[in-house]
């Protein structure tokens, strides 16, 4: 397994404490400050704490990268069929430039995609479509690159998600996931039900809090905003690392039911300053274009921090992706997707890599 998390410097203190048996080390910080007589010894310790996180950098991804590419397979056939031919001409930039809009990578970022292939293919004077189809993964990859980036937590105490999305894009699953991998990463976790409408939502809610043993704040038919509120006081007073609220799905053409979210939001700044750290908009991948519509109007109301992209299992639409990347390249918004969801089991929910993601749907 590898980190999902990346924790800023309050986590990581504690840690280092109790591992750091060397104490001759903490001895020889007392004559740290003459270190200039004792140049040599300084830069032979320095290494070799150095080398010891080396080790443990390669993780099992090899299920996930499968089940990845089996996911995006109904998106890629296409595009790879366009490399099946022998000659690289303007046909075959046509029939790319259709494969790629039917994968819903949207106008601008199919232009700038092909734009950029040209360019790649007139410098590596590359004259096999195999190597064309390679240079358009890195495009890709370069592309996707500024939406790539961990979540942190550890920076505030405690650190708060508000997760928004519309119905069925799989928010609470999300939600419950999410706090698995935090609970299993030694995180203590408070959920707040803010979806008080549905019944079946707390109840989904409170399954997977039992199921991961963690505290929930909930009050039927109570005011969403209210629940937030409450959960985040009880996050601070319970010493909890990360609070989560979980909000109804809406629809962005909603009016009303937006300006809610935006008082939820408001209400957790007035519960925690600086908060929710984290916006979060849970998206289904099979929505397509639709899933860019929304990440604009749930940004516009209440300015997402990151994605997570759930059901790319099968879906014939994971291009959207490149469509999110180039909108936000052209509005200068770097929002980051920091999960994707190819199934329904905790291990399918995973983190995003950009180059992952290209190769995989251009396998």
């Amino acid at each position: 397994m590898f980190s999902f998390f990346k924790k800023r410097p309050p986590a990581p203190p504690p840690a280092p404490e109790p591992s750091a048996p060397p104490t001759a080390a903490p001895t020889a910080t007392g004559g740290r400050l003459p270190v200039a007589p004792a140049a040599p010894p300084a830069p032979t310790t320095t290494t070799t704490p150095a080398a010891a996180p080396s080790p443990a950098a390669p993780p099992q991804r090899a299920g996930w990268l499968e089940r990845l590419r089996a996911g995006l397979r109904k998106t890629g056939a296409g595009i790879a069929q366009v490399f099946t031919g022998t000659r690289i001409d303007d046909t075959l930039y046509e029939e790319l430039e259709s494969a790629l809009l039917l994968a819903d990578t949207s106008l601008p970022a199919t232009e700038h995609l092909l734009a950029d292939l040209k360019r790649r293919v007139k410098e590596t004077k590359a004259t096999d479509p195999a190597a064309v189809k390679a240079l358009l993964a890195d495009a890709l990859a370069e592309l996707l690159a500024p939406l790539q980036r961990p979540l942190e937590i550890g920076a505030h105490a405690p650190t708060v998600f508000m997760v928004v999305g519309v119905n069925g894009a799989g928010k609470t699953t999300s939600i419950g996931k999410l706090t698995y991998h935090l609970a299993q990463d030694g995180q203590k976790v408070l959920l707040a039900a803010a979806d008080t409408f549905r019944a079946a939502a707390r109840e989904q809610l409170a399954a997977w809090g039992d199921r991961n043993r963690v505290d929930i704040v909930s009050q039927q038919g109570g005011d969403p905003a209210a629940v937030s509120f409450d959960a985040v006081a009880a996050g601070r007073a319970r010493a909890c690392d990360v609070v989560i609220a979980d909000t109804a799905g809406r629809l962005p053409t909603q009016a009303h039911l937006m300006e809610e979210l935006k008082k939820i939001r408001r209400t957790i700044a007035k519960a925690q300053e600086g908060a929710p750290h984290e916006v979060l908009l849970v998206i289904d991948g099979n929505t397509g274009q639709n899933a860019l519509a929304q990440v604009q109007a749930f940004d516009a109301a209440v300015q997402l921090t990151g994605l997570i992209v759930t059901k790319l299992d099968g879906t014939a639409k994971g291009g959207v992706l490149a469509a999110i990347a180039r909108w936000c390249a052209t509005q200068q918004r770097p929002i980051a997707v920091y999960f994707i969801g190819v199934g329904e089991k905790l291990e399918d929910l995973q983190t995003f890599d950009a180059r992952e993601f290209a190769q995989a749907l251009l396998q």
